[in-house]
C-alpha cells in the first residue's frame, strides 16, 4: 500500500472515531454532573436530618401530663405567678389540715391517666408533710378525649353530697387507687347508698359544680391534667403533669 493510501486509511479511522469519542467523553461528562449534584443533595439531606434529630432531642422527659389531647405532654419549670385561681374554702373537698399553711389544689380528671400516677404522689405529700400542707380536689374533665370523664366527676360530687368529705375521698380513691371507672361501683367502694346515688347521678344537679371547676382551671392556665397550684399566702406555683415527688417538695419547702 502507498503510503498516501495508508495516510487516507489513518485520517478515515480518525474521522471515525471522533464522533465516538465525542459521545464518550460527553457521557461521562454528565455522570460527573449528576453524580456530583446528587452528591450534594444528598450531603444537604443528611444534614437536614442530623438537625432535626438534635432538635427532638432537645425536647426529652417524661410524659407528664394529659393535654387536649395531647397524650404526652411536658411540665415546664413551675415559677411564682399571680395564678387567678380560688381560694380554698369550706366547700372544698380537702384531704389533710384546712389549716395548713400550704394547699395543693389539684384539678384532675377521673380518666385521665397521669391523674392516676400523680396521685398517690399528692397522697405521700400530705402524709409526709403532717399537718403543714393539705391537697384540694377540684374537676377538669376533658371531655374531647374523656367522654367518661364528666359523669365521673359528677359521681365524685354526688359521693360527697351523700357521704361528705370522707365520701368523696373513698369515691376517688376507689377510681384512681382501686382501678374502677364505673361511677356507682366507685360509690358503693366508697360506702355510699346505692339507691341515693343514682338518683342523685342521674338528676344532673352536681354538672354545674362539676363545669364550675373546670372554667375556674381553664381561667388559672390550665391547658391538661393533672394540673395543680401550690397556694401559700399570696403565693401561686404552677404545676402542670404528673411531675416526680421532689418537684413539689423543691416548691413546699421553702413556703414553710
Amino acid at each position: 500500500m502507498s503510503d498516501d493510501n495508508q495516510r487516507r486509511q489513518a485520517g478515515k479511522f480518525i474521522d471515525e472515531q471522533k464522533p465516538r469519542f465525542a459521545f464518550y467523553l460527553g457521557l461521562l461528562g454528565g455522570l460527573g454532573v449528576m453524580f456530583a449534584v446528587g452528591f450534594f443533595i444528598l450531603l444537604g439531606l443528611y444534614t437536614g436530618d442530623g438537625e432535626g434529630k438534635t432538635a427532638k432531642n432537645t425536647n426529652t422527659g417524661p410524659a407528664l401530663g394529659v393535654a387536649a389531647p395531647s397524650p404526652t405532654p411536658s411540665a415546664p419549670t413551675p415559677t411564682p405567678g399571680n395564678v387567678n385561681v380560688a381560694a380554698v374554702t369550706s366547700d372544698d373537698w380537702v384531704m389533710g389540715d384546712r389549716n395548713a399553711k400550704v394547699s395543693i389544689i389539684e384539678f384532675s380528671d377521673y380518666s385521665c391517666p397521669f391523674c392516676t400516677r400523680v396521685h398517690p404522689t399528692i397522697q405521700q405529700i400530705v402524709d409526709d408533710y403532717d399537718g403543714d400542707v393539705n391537697w384540694v380536689f377540684r374537676h377538669f374533665p376533658l371531655t374531647s378525649i374523656h367522654p367518661s370523664a364528666q359523669r365521673q366527676a359528677e359521681g365524685a360530687e354526688c359521693a360527697g353530697e351523700l357521704g361528705g368529705n370522707d365520701g368523696f375521698w373513698a369515691y376517688t380513691d376507689a377510681i384512681f387507687g382501686g382501678g374502677i371507672s364505673d361511677p356507682s361501683q366507685a360509690a358503693a367502694a366508697a360506702g355510699v347508698d346505692a339507691g341515693d346515688f343514682t338518683e342523685c347521678l342521674n338528676s344532673g344537679r352536681q354538672r354545674q359544680a362539676v363545669q364550675s371547676d373546670a372554667a375556674q382551671a381553664t381561667a388559672a392556665g390550665g391547658r391538661g391534667t393533672p394540673y395543680s397550684i401550690v397556694v401559700a399566702g399570696d403565693q401561686r406555683i404552677p404545676v402542670s403533669g404528673a411531675v416526680p415527688i421532689d418537684r413539689f417538695t423543691s416548691i413546699i419547702d421553702p413556703l414553710l
